[in-house]
Formats: C-alpha cells, sequence, structure tokens
C-alpha cells in the first residue's frame, strides 16, 4: 500500500496478489482466456490454411500469367481451351513460352469397387510446369508410360491405394500409381491426381486439340501488364490473370462466394466475445472484492493512474498467461491436422495478431473495472 504514494512501482505486485489470491476465480480467467486463444487460433489458422490450398496449385506453378477460359473464377472449376491459342499467345512480344495444363474432374474407381470424384492434373513433362510438389516416392520421370499418375500420401486411403505399382481405374480406363507426394490438399476434397497432358487428356476423353489452362513464361525484362494487354487483345474471349491475381481469385472464390471464410471469421468473433466477457467479469468481481482497499489507497493519495495500472495489469497477466497455454493447446492442433486432409496454418505473423487480439480481448475486459473505480468515493474507508 506504501507504494501508492511512490508511484506505480508497486502495481504489478498488487496486480498478482489480487488475481492469485482467489485462485478458482483466477483459474476460470485463464481458462477463459485460453479457451478464446484456441478458437480464435484455430479458426484463423484454418482460414489461412484453407487460402493456402485454394491457390496451392497457382502458387507452385512458375508462370508469369495464366491464360484461362472466359469467366474463371477458381483454378478447380474451369471450361476448355483449343490448344491453337498457344501458337497464338507465342506470337505475342515477350512471351518466352506457353505450357498447357491440364485440370478436370473424373471418377477414380478403387479395387473394393467404391468410386471417388478426383481431379486430374495433365502438365508438360519437359517443362514441369503444374508438376506435383513434395514427390516422397516414386519418380516424376515416370509419369512417361501411359498410365501413370501420382497422388497425394493424405488421400490414398480415401483412393484405395496402399502401395507404389498399384492398378485402379479413371473414368472405367486402367490407371497406375507410380508416385506419392505430401501435404498437397484440395479445398474440393477430390484429391488431385498428376500426369502428362497426354495421358490426363486419355482419361478426362478431352480432345487431342483441347487443354484447360496455359501458362506464359515471359522474357526477362518483359513488363506483365503490357504483355497481358496484347495477350487479352490476341486472344479474344479468354481470361489473361497475373498468377497472384488468379491466385487470389480462387481464395475469394472459396472463402468469401461460398461463404466458408465467413463462418470461420464468425467462429473466431464468437471466441474474442467470448474472452472479453469471461475476463471482464472476473477483473470486475476481483475489483468488487477488494473496492474498500481501493478506498483506501484513493484516501492516501494514489492517483488514479496507479489504481488503472493494477487493473490493467490484472489483464495484462491473465493475457500472457492465458495465450501461453491457448498457443500451447493450439499447436497440438497445428501438430495434429499435418497428417490430415484439413491443414490450420501457424505463421509467426498470426501468431503475432492472436497475440495482440488476446492482450485486447483483456485490456477491453478491464474498462467495466475501471469505471467502477473511477467512482469510489475515498471518504468511505472512514464511515
Amino acid at each position: 500500500m506504501n507504494a501508492a504514494g511512490r508511484g506505480l512501482g508497486g502495481t504489478s505486485l498488487l496486480a498478482w496478489r489480487n488475481l492469485s489470491h482467489d485462485r478458482a476465480r483466477f483459474v476460470v480467467t485463464l481458462v477463459g482466456v485460453l479457451f478464446a486463444v484456441l478458437l480464435m487460433g484455430v479458426e484463423l489458422g484454418l482460414l489461412l490454411g484453407f487460402a493456402r490450398t485454394t491457390s496451392g496449385m497457382v502458387d507452385h506453378t512458375q508462370a508469369d500469367l495464366w491464360i484461362t477460359p472466359a469467366g474463371t473464377t477458381n483454378v478447380d472449376i474451369a471450361g476448355r481451351l483449343d490448344e491453337r491459342r498457344r501458337f497464338e499467345a507465342l506470337a505475342v512480344p515477350g512471351v518466352a513460352a506457353v505450357d498447357a495444363l491440364m485440370l478436370q474432374f473424373a471418377f477414380w474407381r478403387k479395387p473394393d469397387g467404391g468410386t471417388e470424384s478426383v481431379s486430374m492434373i495433365g502438365y508438360n513433362l519437359a517443362s514441369g510446369q503444374g508438376r506435383p510438389w513434395n514427390l516422397v516416392q516414386g519418380r516424376v520421370e515416370d509419369l512417361q508410360q501411359d498410365d501413370a499418375v501420382i497422388i497425394d500420401t493424405l488421400y490414398a486411403a480415401k483412393l484405395g491405394v496402399a502401395a507404389l505399382g498399384q492398378t485402379v481405374e479413371i473414368n472405367n480406363q486402367r490407371a497406375r500409381v507410380v508416385g506419392f507426394t505430401e501435404g498437397i490438399r484440395t479445398f474440393t476434397q477430390s484429391p488431385y491426381v498428376f500426369t502428362t497432358h497426354r495421358n490426363a487428356q486419355k482419361f478426362t476423353f478431352l480432345r487431342p486439340d483441347q487443354t484447360t489452362y496455359l501458362l506464359v513464361r515471359l522474357v526477362p525484362g518483359a513488363d506483365v501488364d503490357t504483355v497481358r494487354d496484347a495477350l487479352q487483345a490476341r486472344l479474344g474471349r479468354v481470361d489473361v490473370w497475373r498468377s497472384a491475381d488468379f491466385a487470389r481469385a480462387a481464395q475469394r472464390y472459396w472463402l468469401v462466394t461460398t461463404g466458408a471464410g465467413s463462418a470461420l471469421l464468425l467462429a473466431a468473433l464468437l471466441g474474442l466475445v467470448v474472452g472479453i466477457v469471461i475476463v471482464g467479469q472476473t477483473l470486475y468481481a476481483t475489483t468488487v472484492d477488494r473496492l474498500p482497499e481501493y478506498a483506501t489507497l484513493r484516501a492516501m493519495g494514489a492517483p488514479n493512474r496507479y489504481l488503472y495500472a493494477v487493473i490493467l495489469k490484472q489483464a495484462a497477466i491473465s493475457a500472457v498467461l492465458g495465450f501461453a497455454g491457448g498457443m500451447l493447446l493450439v499447436g497440438l492442433v497445428v501438430l495434429g491436422g499435418e497428417g490430415s486432409t484439413v491443414a490450420v496454418a501457424m505463421p509467426a505473423g498470426l501468431v503475432g495478431v492472436l497475440a495482440l487480439l488476446t492482450l485486447f480481448m483483456c485490456m477491453l475486459g478491464a474498462l467495466i473495472s475501471i469505471r467502477r473505480i473511477t467512482r469510489i468515493d475515498p471518504t468511505s474507508v472512514f464511515q
């Protein structure tokens, strides 16, 4: 108490003693903050993970520009292009190379007779544009075989595949698994199946002169926007995208247009509100229990900033301890999701955002206690 006259030096100790005096109430506060951090962390991590998944195919190519059928809004659902457009694109100044990329849905028949929808990815084996990444078994060179495909280990059980060399059927045509990738997820839950462009045309019954996308690489020093405008004028009824813009369009389609992202943000907001309510109620109850002590401090001449510092430091202690526990649980969720088809992303930037949200949540919860202290009558201690 004597520290009040000397400034803010004793506020930290007083804040800790106020919180730890009623341990049951303190534990409830920490559990509330922990739960809020867990809910916000998982939901925002899922949102970021889904965003990365929706644009994964675009992000893992080295194309400067994507030529897509007109009206295409995301990489997983598109129409068809005539491959002759490739030669028209090559004639545009600034274009160094144009590769065809196939992405079409197909039906995968499992050994037990069941059927799953898959997304066939057909790419140019020579250029590697659109090739599978994170290959853990097999070789991409084996895709030269007429029936060869590569799938991801995350979906192997779903597709009924137990080992390399296993044969299955795609659209009633024989296929053989020659490789496995690891961690290539799809938002549509139709697993990516990689093969050569020619094989993909065969499996999906596209004509030899048809494809889905054209991937454009520019000559060094060429202006992307200038070449993009020239391609758009030359090719007519197509869309020409910067790679980054096409990736964001895919994310926007799945997370905004479909409402999936809004649901995740709403759940994260709910966690924030729950945390504010729990912290606010607990700190207010602690403040009310200590009103005589606060009145005594006021009577001894303690300035308002001293009393406010005590409340805010109580909130900060709750934030730090609750955040540490919540992030530990979030980390366990992230680790548990690494082997599943649903990824929870948790980069350092998101950890920082969660830390700020937690501190904001606890400080906002402390406001009601601060308002109560401002109405304390210091003369009440003498009554």
